[in-house]
């Protein structure tokens, strides 16, 4: 029995199928199962069960604990990166190796001729053995191997002409360079990465991820270290950078496209003692979530919330430090009452992320658009809700406040740590009291946790409560959550983030304390007697659901 036939025999695939796969092949000489896996029309560990059946060889589900790490000195790198094969343990005399094709006998004949021991295959997916081979040989490794065993010349001319702008293009728009850049690119991306760090050290180029709000090293050989100016230029030349200017730092962006996907990357680049850092910003707009539950606002504060976007004038600040969502929290909010009735204005730096029905506005600096002068030809643009990207200083504030003040809904975001302290950070800009109290209707503050990864989360009961944070209130036998750690979220124990908040609500008694410039600690006790829940407060509750950990709440948040 063929391979098409028994696939239409298990009723994984149709005839028509089959046909369709002959007339979509890329070549005479690709095969019909990969092209009907290419397509998503067959389930690549389907196949593999087709062809365990049909060549008697065993499937593996395969980890990083399989793998036998002496064993990847005796097998050449070059031949796991050629045929996307991986040693993974001693039987007997021989090794076990995974492969996801088993008609490639070349690939088996190779590695047994070159190590001269026998070699036992076991199947296992594309995608399981590229992420082993990520693993334990580093990100881009195929690629890098190439370069060292090319750029011998090219290394020695480097040194001698390192300010060569020639140099540098050449070296940048090379094959090999290209295909490193995209490979990090891709890996940083497949693990949901929001930054990638590039960081010159003197005997080492660092490469970090940063995933769900934290810091993780990228797996990529240390030969990156030799290949440092190439891969700054090459990012120069997709930002269109100026490659010859290493003292100053730079600004840019640029898009790529990835499985149907457009991507944002916004490129920033300093100048370091041992070489230019750079970090590259990803902006995944399939990723985005603009569902405020989806966010993780609930119950009371979101229906609380609801009520507030709606009102007609006024204005709702969201605060918190840098990267903690309050962009995505602004953008849901919008689109939450986005209609045909309403006419939406924004003016933001820069634009993350494009919404239907709503009128978007970049700032540009350079030719004087700032957030103030924007703001003063909107209101003449007659909208009804306007989005001020941030309040940065007294102008921005002032004609935001205006505004709102003659019949309009101002959103903005603003650099706080809680809630309480808004009035106070607008005072400090030189707004009147009496300004603040009489526009601003309600203030956000948020903070980002990571969420327990779903494919390892486990329910215990706390050993030692007084480990506990004192201010969550254990009940006794109360069952947390946590994640064991697992392959799928890289052994962290946490997959995802969602936001916890707290929604201040301005009411008569703080309005008066405002006008009286109380401090921030003076109205903190006025606002809990409104009903206002802090952010530890939101985050015990998300402990409770089962949705974080205790130590991701005190993270996030203090105090």
């Amino acid at each position: 029995m063929t391979i098409s036939e028994a696939l239409v025999d298990r009723g994984l695939v149709s005839s028509e199928q089959l046909e369709g796969a002959l007339s979509g092949r890329s070549s005479p000489s690709e095969r019909i199962e990969h092209v009907l896996v290419r397509s998503g029309a067959l389930r690549e560990r389907d196949l593999l069960k087709v062809y365990s059946d049909l060549f008697m060889v065993p499937v593996a589900e395969l980890s990083e604990g399989d793998v036998d790490p002496d064993l990847l000195k005796l097998v050449p790198s070059r031949l796991v990166h050629r045929y996307g094969l991986i040693p993974v343990r001693r039987n007997g005399r021989g090794i076990v190796v995974a492969i996801s094709d088993p008609l490639n006998v070349y690939a088996l004949d190779e590695v047994r001729t070159c190590i001269n021991i026998p070699v036992e295959p076991v199947l296992a997916t594309r995608s399981e053995i590229n992420k082993l081979i990520k693993a334990f040989y580093g990100v881009g490794g195929d690629v890098l191997e190439e370069m060292v065993l090319e750029s011998d010349d090219v290394t020695v001319i480097d040194e001698q002409r390192l300010d060569s702008t020639d140099l540098d293009v050449q070296m940048a728009q090379d094959s090999s360079v290209i295909k490193l850049v995209n490979e990090i690119l891709k890996e940083a991306i497949d693990q949901r990465a929001s930054d990638i760090h590039f960081e010159p050290f003197e005997h080492d180029l660092a490469v970090r991820y940063r995933v769900d709000g934290v810091l993780r090293n990228a797996n990529v050989p240390p030969e990156i270290r030799r290949f440092q100016n190439a891969v700054i230029s090459r990012i120069k030349i997709l930002s269109q950078l100026n490659i010859a200017e290493k003292r100053l730092p730079q600004d840019g962006s640029f898009k790529i496209k990835m499985q149907a996907r457009e991507i944002d990357l916004r490129v920033s680049i300093i100048p370091m003692a041992f070489g230019e850092g750079m970090v590259l910003r990803i902006l995944d707009k399939s990723s985005v979530k603009l569902l405020l539950p989806q966010l993780g606002m609930e119950g009371e504060t979101y229906s609380s919330f609801q009520e507030m976007i709606n009102r007609p004038h006024g204005i709702i600040l969201v605060t918190g430090p840098t990267g903690s969502g309050k962009t995505t929290t602004l953008y849901a909010a919008l689109a939450e009452i986005v209609s045909p009735e309403l006419k939406i204005l924004t003016i933001e730096d820069p634009i993350e992320y494009y919404l239907e029905g709503v009128n978007q506005v970049q700032v540009l600096p350079k030719i004087g658009l700032t957030f103030a002068r924007a703001l003063r030809s909107f209101l003449r643009h007659d909208p009804d809700v306007i989005l001020v990207g941030e309040i940065r200083d007294k102008e921005t504030a002032e004609v935001a406040i205006n505004a709102s003040l003659t019949g309009h809904l101002v959103f903005s975001t603003l650099h706080t740590n809680d809630a309480v302290s808004a009035a106070t950070r607008l005072m400090d800009m030189g707004v009147e009291p009496f300004l603040i109290s009489s526009s601003v209707e309600a203030v956000m503050a948020q903070r980002l946790v990571r969420t327990i990864c779903k494919h390892c989360r486990e329910s215990y009961v706390p050993e030692d409560v007084r480990a506990l944070p004192k201010d969550f209130e254990y009940k006794p036998g109360e069952k947390l959550a946590r994640g064991r750690g697992c392959r799928e979220c890289h052994n962290t124990g946490y997959a995802g983030r969602r936001a916890i908040y707290e929604l201040l609500s301005l009411n008569d008694e703080l309005r008066e304390l405002i006008v009286q410039r109380a401090s921030a600690s003076q109205l903190l006790p006025a606002a809990r007697r409104n009903g206002l829940r802090l952010l530890r407060d939101d985050g015990w509750a998300m402990v409770r659901a089962g949705h974080t950990t205790p130590e991701e709440v005190v993270r996030a948040t203090k105090l």
